[in-house]
C-alpha cells in the first residue's frame, strides 16, 4: 500500500454524507452495490458496468438519467448514493484561454484546478491532490498554504468532471478531445496521498469511461523516494520530478524535502522507476531563478546529474507572487541554459507562462482566492467601521 498521510479533519456530518460513486474504482463500485442491497453479488458486475458508463462516459449527475436501469433501482441508488458535483466557487478565464476553477468539495475544503489549452495533444488539466501542502518549497506560493488534508479519490476525479462539464466533453470523445492530458501538478504532494491518487488514475484511465491513456497522465513529485516504485507499479503514470537544483546545498533550500531524500537517493529511485525508457521518459521540472540556479555551470551540472536517464527537462520561468524574494531569470539566460541542454541531446522546452493574469500559473494556485477570503473575514479598520 502507498503512504497516505492521515491528516483528515472530517466532521461527523461529512462522514455521514452519501458516498459519491464517482470516486469508487470498479471493484469498489461493485462492492458498494452489494453492501447497499442494490443487487445480489451475481449481478453486481453487470450493474456496476452499466452505472460506470453513465457516470464516466456520459457524465450524468442524476440516477434518473440512467435509462437502462429500472426506476425502482434508480430510486434505491439515489437514496444510498450521490453523483453530485462539488460547488464551483469561482471560475476564471485568462486572456490566453487558461481556465481556473476554485472548487469547494466540503465545508472549508477548497481547491483549484487549471485547464491549459494547447498543452500535450490538445489541452492539459492540472489537478490537486491535497488541500494545501507540507513541503514549503521556498519559490512556490502554493507551498505557503498550510496542509488541511488529503483529497479523496472522488475529489480528485471531480476536478476532471468539472473541467469536462465546462468544456462540453461528455460523452467521452474518441477524437478531437480538448482535454487530452492530466498532470498532478496542482496543490499538494501526490506521493503523500498515493492511495487516493492511484484510485483516481484507475478511474480516469478506464477505457469504458473517461478513457485517458496512462501515458497521458503525469504525476509530479518533489522526491518522496520510497514511493516512486509503488507509483510506477500501481499507476503506470508518467513521472515528473520537481528538481530545481543540481546540488544538495541549494536543493535543501529550494526543496526542503531534499534534507530527507537527497539527490543521490532521488536519482537512484528515478533510475529504478518501473517502465522508464526512451518511450517513457521522466520529466525534470526546473524553475529558472535569477542568479540562483540559472548559470551555464548549473546547466552542465544538471547534465552530469541526469546522465544516462531517458529524460526531458522543462524549464519554467519563475512566476512571481507577493512577498517572494526570487526573480525570474532573464529570457536570454533561460535560452542559453536551454541551448546547453539541447546540444547534449536533451529536449528542454521553455514552458510559456500561462494564466499569470488569474494567478493560475505554476506555483500560484490558491494564493489569490485565499487572500480574498481572508480579506473578507478580516474586520474593517476602526475608522471605516465608524463611518
Amino acid at each position: 500500500m502507498g503512504v497516505t498521510l492521515d491528516l483528515s479533519r472530517v466532521s461527523s456530518a461529512a462522514a455521514a454524507a452519501p458516498v459519491n460513486l464517482s470516486g469508487l474504482t470498479r471493484a469498489g463500485l461493485r462492492q458498494a452495490l452489494i453492501d447497499a442491497d442494490i443487487c445480489p453479488p451475481e449481478k453486481a458486475k453487470m450493474r456496476a458496468s452499466q452505472i460506470w458508463g453513465w457516470i464516466h462516459h456520459y457524465g450524468v449527475t442524476d440516477f434518473a438519467a440512467m435509462s437502462n436501469i429500472a426506476k425502482d433501482t434508480q430510486a434505491k441508488l439515489a437514496e444510498a448514493f450521490t453523483l453530485a458535483r462539488p460547488e464551483i466557487v469561482e471560475r476564471q478565464v485568462s486572456k490566453d484561454g487558461t481556465r481556473k476553477w476554485l472548487i469547494r468539495t466540503a465545508p472549508g475544503i477548497e481547491i483549484e484546478a487549471v485547464y491549459i489549452p494547447d498543452v500535450g495533444r490538445a489541452g492539459a488539466l492540472c489537478v490537486s491532490s491535497q488541500v494545501g501542502c507540507t513541503l514549503n518549497c521556498t519559490f512556490c506560493h502554493t507551498g505557503t498554504q498550510k496542509l488541511v488534508r488529503n483529497l479523496t479519490a472522488a475529489e480528485i476525479v471531480a476536478q476532471v468532471q468539472v473541467a469536462r462539464d465546462d468544456l462540453g466533453e461528455w460523452p467521452s470523445p474518441k477524437e478531437d478531445r480538448r482535454l487530452s492530458n492530466i498532470v498532478f501538478m496542482g496543490m499538494g504532494e501526490p506521493l503523500y496521498n498515493l492511495d487516493n491518487v492511484a484510485d483516481a488514475i484507475d478511474i480516469i484511465s478506464d477505457n469504458e469511461g473517461i478513457a485517458l491513456s496512462r501515458r497521458r497522465i503525469t504525476v509530479s513529485t518533489s522526491g518522496v523516494v520510497p514511493q516512486l516504485d509503488a507509483l510506477g507499479t500501481r499507476t503506470q503514470a508518467m513521472l515528473a520530478i520537481s528538481l530545481h537544483a543540481t546540488n544538495d546545498a541549494l536543493r535543501d533550500v529550494l526543496v526542503p524535502l531534499n534534507k530527507k531524500y537527497d539527490l543521490e537517493h532521488l536519482m537512484a529511485g528515478i533510475r529504478a522507476y518501473p517502465g522508464l525508457s526512451n518511450a517513457r521518459r521522466v520529466t525534470f521540472e526546473y524553475v529558472m531563478l535569477k542568479g540562483v540556479n540559472d548559470s551555464p555551470e548549473e546547466a552542465h551540472a544538471l547534465l552530469k546529474l541526469i546522465s544516462g536517464i531517458p529524460a526531458k527537462v522543462n524549464l519554467i520561468p519563475f512566476n512571481p507572487w507577493p512577498g517572494t524574494d526570487y526573480e525570474c531569470s532573464d529570457w536570454k539566460t533561460i535560452e542559453r541554459f536551454a541551448a546547453i541542454l539541447n546540444k547534449a541531446g536533451y529536449a528542454s522546452p521553455i514552458r510559456t507562462p500561462r494564466g499569470r493574469d488569474i494567478l493560475a500559473a505554476c506555483g500560484q494556485l490558491k494564493s489569490e482566492s485565499e487572500k480574498l477570503r481572508a480579506s473578507a473575514r478580516r474586520p474593517p479598520p476602526a475608522s471605516e467601521a465608524a463611518a
